[in-house]
C-alpha cells in the first residue's frame, strides 16, 4: 500500500468486505478494522526512513477458525525509536504477580492527547499481538490474531 493517508481507509474497507463475503460476524470484523487502520496509520505515519513516500505491506488470511493480519513497514523500527522491544502478549494470558508487566513500544498517552493509543487499540480489540524490528532489512512487523465467530450463513465456517 503507498504510505499515504488515502490507504488506511482503503485497507479497512477491502478487510471488511472479505470479512463480510466470508460470513464474519459483524462485530468481529469491526474489531479486526479498527485494530488493522490503527497498524496502517502507524505505518503510514512512522513506516518511512525520511517521513515521505514509500509503501507498507499488508497481509491477512484466514486459518481455521484465526485471522492473521501483519502490517509491516520499512522505517527506523522500535529499536531506533528509542522504545522497548515488545515480546509477544496474549490477551487471556496470565503472567506470575512477581513477573515484570510487558513493555509497550511506547509509552501511553495522555488522556487529552490526540494520537499515541493505537498500540493500545491493537491489544484490546485483538487476542495475540507481535511487535518485532526486521534486523537487516529495517522496519517494523506489526501482528495480530484474533479468533473469529461466524454468522450462519457463512461460506468459510471451519467448524
Amino acid at each position: 500500500m503507498p504510505r499515504e493517508a488515502a490507504s488506511v481507509p482503503l485497507a479497512r474497507r477491502l478487510l471488511l468486505g472479505t470479512m463480510e463475503t466470508a460470513g464474519v460476524d459483524p462485530e468481529i470484523s469491526y474489531d479486526l478494522s479498527v485494530a488493522l487502520s490503527e497498524a496502517c496509520a502507524n505505518a503510514v505515519e512512522h513506516g518511512g526512513s525520511d517521513g515521505t513516500g514509500g509503501d507498507y505491506r499488508v497481509t491477512a488470511f484466514i486459518d481455521g477458525d484465526t485471522c492473521r493480519i501483519e502490517v509491516t513497514d520499512s522505517g527506523p523500527g522500535f529499536a531506533r525509536r528509542g522504545a522497548v522491544r515488545r515480546e509477544s502478549r496474549t490477551r487471556n494470558e496470565r503472567r506470575p504477580a512477581s513477573a515484570p508487566r510487558p513493555q509497550h513500544p511506547h509509552s501511553p498517552a495522555p488522556a487529552h492527547a490526540e494520537h499515541g493509543r493505537g498500540l493500545f487499540l491493537i491489544e484490546a480489540l485483538t487476542d495475540h499481538v507481535r511487535y518485532r524490528d526486521r534486523p537487516g532489512r529495517g522496519g517494523v512487523v506489526v501482528s495480530f490474531d484474533k479468533i473469529l465467530k461466524w454468522r450462519e450463513d457463512s461460506l468459510l465456517r471451519a467448524s
